[in-house]
């Protein structure tokens, strides 16, 4: 096995710890305070699946079925999701978002775009974005197969 470069790791190691603290931030942008972080997440989730199972959801987050039931529950009574009978499969629920569900999900990620790009706006000059522009056309490679 080739030796990994000391540059290799340290990049690798900050990227990843850069990373980890913008998502954590971005997520603070928009935090719901009637909604818990799994609740917000199980929220994203349905919508990016469409019509989904509870357990479907449940694997999908990597959480028992049981907690996945309990936070389903949860976005239900606050008006987010609806479960209907699987045509298919009279015996199973499908879960999917509400319009009001959807509107939260769109106004949240409309409200960390703007935050993003006003972070942008005020932290960096537009030589340093158009650095930072060009490390994420390389970053990008990391992202491939």
């Amino acid at each position: 096995m080739d030796q990994i470069s000391d540059s290799a790791v340290h990049a690798a190691r900050d990227l990843r710890v850069v990373f980890s603290r913008l998502r954590r931030r971005i997520r603070e942008v928009a935090q719901d305070a009637d909604l818990t972080p799994s609740q917000e997440s199980a929220l994203s989730l349905a919508g990016k699946h469409g019509a989904a199972t509870a357990s479907a959801l449940a694997a999908a987050e990597g959480v028992r079925p049981q907690s996945m039931a309990t936070t389903l529950a949860a976005l239900e009574q606050h008006g987010l999701i609806r479960r209907a009978p699987d045509p298919d499969d009279g015996r199973r629920q499908l879960v999917t978002l509400t319009d009001t569900g959807r509107a939260r999900i769109a106004g949240n990620r409309q409200l960390r775009e703007e935050w993003l790009a006003r972070a942008f706006q005020d932290r960096f000059a537009d030589e340093e974005r158009q650095t930072i522009l060009t490390a994420l056309e390389l970053l990008e490679r990391l992202s491939q197969p």
